[in-house]
């Protein structure tokens, strides 16, 4: 199993650098004041607005990057930066997490999948630490106890790959309506889609952390069966 935490503690590295080069970008096009000065908070209810949702709820949350849109209350969850900023970053923040809210309101077939195997997801992460460390110890006499190990890994990359393409499409989503709508002008977008990028970027790195630990452990379990 030692090979296994490498490969934690590689993707873990890498991440780190990804989420410290997001906060940086963020920083940076946080500097970038929107023209038109409106805020994270008046972006967001105007783009909820002008796809039809009344009954979402924009708020304002403690932290730094802590935004998301929460499905079970409705509520658009914007961190202060966000809420009250007026740049380039704000916008796009602001603007994607409307992105979750327009695909839950119309359905998106992957954000419907992803919740409903979310409760499922939890039971496996919470899990996968102590199945591990048993593993130490009951490999060499039980191999087939990696098969427990598989699939609650399995059930972890399903859920980091299906939050790619919901990732993906959000900040579409945002951008598209940004642009058609003139939220932004042609640098201002060229900065939020910029931000986008490498916030879609720690969604990368985790799908691609949870799939060679997938592979170690199924290449793990075909060894031991030689």
């Amino acid at each position: 199993m030692g090979m296994l935490y490498l490969i934690g503690i590689a993707f873990a590295a890498v991440g780190w650098l990804v989420q410290m080069q997001l906060k940086r970008k963020f920083e940076l096009y946080s500097k970038m004041t929107l023209l038109n000065k409106m805020s994270g908070k008046e972006i967001a209810e105007r783009m909820l607005k002008e796809n039809g949702i009344y009954d979402v709820k924009v708020v304002s949350v403690a932290g730094q990057l802590t935004d998301h849109y929460n499905p079970t209350n409705k509520t658009v969850n914007l961190s202060n930066d966000v809420y009250h900023g007026r740049s380039a970053a704000a916008a796009a923040v602001a603007a994607h997490e409307v992105g979750h809210a327009v695909q839950h309101a119309t359905a998106y077939a992957m954000l419907g999948f992803r919740s409903a195997i979310v409760p499922i997801v939890n039971v496996a992460g919470t899990a996968m630490p102590w199945i591990l460390m048993a593993g130490v110890f009951l490999l060499s006499r039980f191999p087939a106890f990696l098969l427990v190990a598989i699939i609650a890994q399995a059930i972890i990359t399903l859920f980091t790959l299906v939050t790619l393409p919901v990732e993906f499409d959000a900040s579409t989503r945002a951008l598209t309506w940004m642009q058609s709508n003139g939220i932004v002008v042609s640098q201002e977008y060229d900065a939020a889609r910029d931000a986008l990028k490498w916030a879609a970027m720690t969604y990368i790195v985790a799908a691609l952390a949870a799939v060679s630990q997938l592979i170690y452990l199924i290449a793990r379990y075909s060894g031991s069966r030689r």
